[in-house]
Formats: C-alpha cells, sequence, structure tokens
C-alpha cells in the first residue's frame, strides 16, 4: 500500500505521493504513532513515554487530532452541526491534519525531534469506514501521509472502554457513541456497537499498515512497561 519507499531509512516515506515539494525530505527523527479509542489511556501512555524520553535526552513533540491553529477550532463547530455530511467532516479532519504535518511533524523530524502522534490517520479512516466511506477513498485522500516508525494501537474491550469513559465524563460522546449512524435509540447500546464496528476495523487496518496491538485492558503501569520496551527496542535498532 505504500509507494515511493527508499532504501535509505532517513529518507521520507509516503503512503502514496506524498506533498511533491518537500518529496526528498530527509529526517534524523522518529515519528510514533499511539492510536486507540477514547479513555483507552492514550494520554497517560503518552505522558508517560514523553517524560522517559525526555529523560533519555531525547527533544519531544507531542500532537494529535483537531490542533492545527488554522483548522482545530471549526472542526469543533462543524461537529456542533450535526447536519454536516460524513464526507465533509472527514474533509474537515483531513485538513487539519495536513496543516499539522506540514507546520509541526515534519519540520520537528527533520530536526531530530521524537514525535509523539496521538491518533494518526488511522482513527480518521476507521471512522470514515464504518460510516459507509469505502477504505479506497480514504487511503487515497491521506495519500499525502508520512509513513510512521511505529504504530501502536491500544485495543480495549468496548465493556471495559463504556465503564473508563463514565469514569472519567460521566456521559457518553455522541460522536464516540456512533448516534450520528442511527446504531441504537439507546446511547449505551450505541456506544458499544460502534466500537465493535472501529475493533473491527482497527483489526483490518493491522495486517495493511503494520499496527501493532497492545492489550490495553491491561492497567497503566503494565501498558506502559510494554510500550516502553518496545520503543526503547525501535530506536536502539533504528539508531
Amino acid at each position: 500500500m505504500m509507494k515511493d519507499q527508499k532504501e535509505n531509512k532517513n529518507l521520507t516515506r509516503w503512503y502514496e505521493k506524498g506533498i511533491p515539494y518537500i518529496h526528498s525530505t530527509t529526517h534524523k527523527g522518529k515519528l510514533i504513532v499511539i492510536e486507540g479509542p477514547d479513555s483507552s489511556g492514550r494520554s497517560s501512555q503518552i505522558s508517560l513515554l514523553t517524560t522517559k524520553l525526555e529523560a533519555d535526552g531525547h527533544a519531544v513533540l507531542n500532537t494529535g487530532l483537531k490542533r492545527s491553529e488554522l483548522i482545530g477550532d471549526g472542526i469543533l463547530e462543524a461537529k456542533r452541526n450535526v447536519s454536516l455530511g460524513k464526507k465533509t467532516m472527514a474533509l474537515f479532519y483531513a485538513a487539519d491534519f495536513a496543516d499539522q504535518l506540514e507546520q509541526k511533524i515534519i519540520p520537528a523530524l527533520e530536526a531530530g525531534y521524537i514525535v509523539i502522534a496521538d491518533r494518526y490517520i488511522f482513527t480518521l479512516m476507521a471512522r470514515n469506514t464504518v460510516r459507509g466511506i469505502p477504505r479506497k477513498w480514504s487511503h487515497d485522500l491521506y495519500g499525502f501521509a508520512l509513513v510512521p516508525d511505529l504504530i501502536y494501537y491500544l485495543k480495549v474491550d468496548p465493556y471495559t472502554l463504556v465503564h473508563r469513559v463514565f469514569e472519567k465524563n460521566s456521559s457518553l460522546d455522541y460522536y464516540e457513541s456512533g448516534a450520528d449512524m442511527g446504531l441504537s435509540d439507546d446511547m449505551f447500546e450505541s456506544f458499544i456497537l460502534y466500537q465493535q464496528k472501529i475493533a473491527k476495523e482497527f483489526q483490518t487496518m493491522q495486517k495493511t499498515y503494520g499496527l501493532v496491538a497492545i492489550d490495553g485492558d491491561k492497567n497503566v503501569d503494565d501498558v506502559n512497561i510494554d510500550l516502553k520496551k518496545r520503543i526503547d527496542s525501535a530506536i536502539r535498532t533504528r539508531k
């Protein structure tokens, strides 16, 4: 699924044609992606990993969805308007990602930073697919995306996840419950059904994009030990 990949590991790799005018750029840093649903423990793990990597002497940049200075606020406003079409919303998120990729992620990698992305294109593609948008459409849409060095997916059972969400927020998010899809009149049931669909899509993407599943049902410390070992090994191997 990836094109124009070079033997030199420092040359930027794209999923398709990439960004033409920076097509041949090189980078000294590493791009690490942590995927997973809301309340899967991503934020905790990213915080712990950032502290560890900085203590080891690495410069670290954190990024994530809806953090573009140009587009982020627009997405929040768009989500309040539930009448927006699914492809319109998908394009909003793609614009947010593109701005961050060009303005934050690539410059940081060129400067030698380790970039930790709190979700990347994979959550966006999974959301698109379960809402009926063809996989190829999403893959082509994100053909400009940089191929990460490491991709981890915190896999959490939907029933465990729903309890974590209630502990954190005391309510269920409209979109994260798939309420816009009409799965069920009951929000709890809709959440479970939606998260099951997302999990199934991530299982498909594991094979296609090389995602590594991590047992997110474990406690924070055990998950962190697992992630640190994997990342330390990968960084040492790829130096």
